[in-house]
């Protein structure tokens, strides 16, 4: 369970540490909003006011290049439009060509009191051209202080735009025709040599019926002379005899070495063409099948009958038998004719194959000069047509872009944009101001945790002193604030090594961390434990202590160091039970001297005995030796560090110093700690809603003491500085 709940802890406690740093900076989150912001503010406001003119207007998408094998009959139809288009004609807009129109039309040199190049480049700076998503739409925009000037620079713009579009379409026009005009003229001449070409041919090679030879050119590809003719007609004539001839030697074939009914049926198989055997064969096979007949009808071969029918088979088989013997002498007699005609056929194709072949080349020749003629014909009349076609399209009006709204005079300025310009103030602002937040937390190096204590001078935090802690003993009533020292004391108790070991001093490292008021509250609550406690002022620079009890300082420590007092003398009862008070006395030339002698050592080994704490202010250990002489002197050494103020390195440096001179460093006490923006230390000052008394003072009451004290004299104090605001 642990395990598995540390990672989204340890992501919480990273968030909190950023939430802590704005918590923490939130008075620099602020000054940085508020100086952007107002800097947005006062430079939206000195701004100068300037009133758009702005025309909308449709491009109409057009190419010039002319397609004359197309079938096009408008240019530009089904044609790829370039992606750049549009910014391209962005460029025409904002062209010299295009805005010294404009500048002649409205003269705006000599209203401006400038050159011409001088007013394009301010003209320039000004004309902002825009597209409308997704469709042809463009706005043309001018900003200008005077609302007329805008509205009527925005219109100019687009009316020259409008007449550079036209003078360029007619200017691509123009050189159109003349470039189609020029090929008509070529095209007309390549036509008129194809024609004298192909007439030539036909004259040269007597070729007649022109145009039934450009039919058949045209639609089979292949010239057909009259030689060819004869020749094609004498090769199938070759092909037909040999054909005839290869029948009639089989018929021939079939008919040698048969007769009787062999003859007779190998006749009928062969399906001579003669008369007399197509007559004869059908009387032959009824008389065969009769006779069959009457035999199968039971009559024997001598009746009547049958013998009747003998006779006229017979007498049908000899005639049968006769006829294809004529019919054997007819097939060699036109076996003979054939094959004369197929050697008259092959003398003929022998004689006309190298005439054709001649004939054929001619034809050719002739052929192409005529496609070649039809081809350039063809080509001429398409250019004809579309030269007739741009010449009409040319008079047509063109409306090259089409201005769908007007620019106006406008009613109020459209820059600057106040709520623009101010919600970015506020967001840059607001941006720079937790950037600014987080590099001080970085470059920031002053003690922020308890870790930080503990990490860097290996030294416990014996307490954690909130803000705001006025001091105890003018506080009437019971107060949650006390609850802190109590902890302190707590903590010395069990950090000191031994009961003897009751002197303490305590020091800091610069001024105004809360030393004294942190000693005055100690002492207040050791004796409140029923310690008897004495509170020693060792600051002989600045003296505090005897401010918080509206005691008089003239005699004191210093008077007892150097004269033979009696401790008596200078230890004053406070109006606290159990506490006891020695004033610093008048302050000496060599403080560090006085404190670095016998009798002081004397002094603390006497009033050790004597009392059950004793507790020794001392100025900032950094500043002047007193704290390091004093700290080698007593027993304990308690440093109070001042929540965020001064660097590791200083605090270092306070370890250091006490440690050189011996002294026993016992921990630190981190006061003066904004518990409402950390909250890190609230689990450690939850006492203030665990105790929390009916008569407690109210922070704004505390506060108001606390500014009651800082007003009144110095010579007759009121009151008690709180925490971390004493001097030193």
């Amino acid at each position: 369970m642990n395990d598995q709940g540390g990672p989204s802890s340890e992501a919480k406690l990273h968030a909190m540490d950023y939430w802590q740093v704005l918590r923490n900076r939130y008075g620099v989150i602020l000054l940085a909003f508020f100086l952007v912001f107002m800097t947005a503010a006062v430079i939206t406001y000195i701004l100068p006011k300037e009133y758009l003119g702005k025309v909308t207007l449709q491009i109409n998408r057009e190419l010039h290049d002319m397609k004359i094998f197309h079938g096009q009959s408008q240019p530009g139809r089904g044609m790829y439009i370039p992606p750049t288009f549009i910014e391209t004609e962005f460029k025409v807009i904002t062209s010299k060509n295009t805005l010294y129109q404009v500048i002649d039309s409205l003269k705006l040199d000599e209203r401006w009191a400038i050159t011409r190049p001088q007013a394009f480049s301010k003209l320039y700076a000004n004309v902002d051209t825009k597209e409308e998503r997704g469709t042809d739409l463009i706005t043309i925009e001018y900003f200008d202080t005077e609302a007329q000037v805008s509205a009527n620079i925005a219109n100019a713009v687009a009316a020259a735009y409008q007449n550079r579009r036209m003078s360029l379409e007619r200017e691509r026009s123009n050189n159109a025709l003349d470039t189609l005009q020029k090929q008509l003229s070529d095209q007309s001449d390549k036509v008129e040599e194809a024609r004298l070409r192909m007439l030539d041919l036909a004259e040269r090679y007597r070729i007649i019926d022109l145009a039934a030879m450009q039919n058949r050119a045209s639609h089979t590809g292949d010239p057909v002379t009259g030689t060819g003719t004869i020749l094609m007609s004498s090769m199938q004539d070759t092909y037909t005899a040999e054909s005839n001839i290869a029948q009639i030697k089989m018929q021939i074939e079939k008919l040698s070495g048969l007769d009787g009914e062999q003859l007779i049926q190998s006749a009928a198989m062969l399906d001579i063409n003669d008369a007399s055997l197509q007559t004869l064969l059908p009387s032959y096979q009824r008389s065969l099948l009769e006779k069959r007949a009457l035999l199968d009808s039971g009559l024997g071969p001598k009746h009547p009958k049958v013998g009747a029918a003998e006779g006229q088979l017979s007498q049908t088989k000899e005639m049968l038998e006769k006829a294809v013997v004529g019919v054997r002498t007819t097939l060699k007699t036109k076996l003979d004719m054939a094959e004369r005609a197929l050697a008259l056929a092959r003398d003929i194709e022998e004689g006309k194959k190298d005439t054709s072949m001649d004939e054929r080349r001619k034809y050719a020749e002739y052929s192409e000069a005529s496609k070649e003629y039809e081809l350039q014909k063809s080509m001429l009349a398409n250019m004809q047509a579309k030269y007739a076609t741009e010449q009409v399209d040319l008079t047509m009006p063109k409306v090259p872009i089409t201005i769908h709204e007007e620019a106006e005079v406008a009613s109020r300025p459209a820059k600057p944009n106040v709520p623009l310009n101010l919600i970015l103030g506020a967001i840059v602002g607001l941006a720079f101001g937790i950037g600014l937040a987080f590099f001080l937390e970085y470059l920031d190096t002053s003690v922020k945790t308890l870790e930080d204590v503990e990490r860097y001078l290996q030294v416990p935090v014996l307490a954690v002193i909130p803000k705001d802690v006025g001091v105890l003993h003018k506080q009437s009533g019971l107060t949650p604030d006390a609850e802190a020292y109590r902890i302190l004391r707590t903590n010395i108790e069990f950090n000191r090594k031994s009961a003897d070991a009751n002197a303490i001093t305590v020091v800091s490292g610069g001024a105004g961390e809360g030393k004294s008021t942190t000693l005055v509250n100690l002492a207040y609550i050791c004796a409140q434990g029923g310690y008897n406690t004495l509170m020693i002022d060792g600051d002989l620079r600045r003296p505090k202590l005897h401010t918080f009890f509206d005691i008089n300082n003239s005699v004191g420590l210093t008077n007892y160091l150097t004269t033979e007092l009696m401790l008596e003398d200078v230890i004053l009862q406070t109006p606290v039970d159990n506490l006891y008070f020695m004033p610093s006395g008048i302050l000496p030339a060599d403080a560090a001297g006085i404190l670095n002698s016998r009798r002081m050592s004397e002094l603390i080994a006497d009033v050790k005995n004597r009392f059950d704490l004793v507790l020794i202010d001392s100025p900032p250990i950094l500043g002047v030796s007193d704290a390091a002489v004093l700290a080698s002197e007593v027993d304990l050494t308690m440093v109070v560090i001042q929540h965020r103020k001064l660097p590791r390195s200083m605090l270092l440096r306070v370890k250091q110093c006490v440690e050189n001179v011996g002294g026993n460093l016992l921990g630190v006490v981190l006061n003066n700690v904004d518990v409402r923006s950390d909250s890190q230390y609230q689990y450690y000052t939850s006492y203030y809603t665990y105790y929390s008394p009916t008569n407690t003072q109210t922070r704004s009451t505390r506060r108001k003491e606390r500014s009651e004290i800082e007003t009144a004299p110095a010579e007759t104090p009121a009151s008690t500085p709180a925490s971390g605001d004493d001097e030193y």
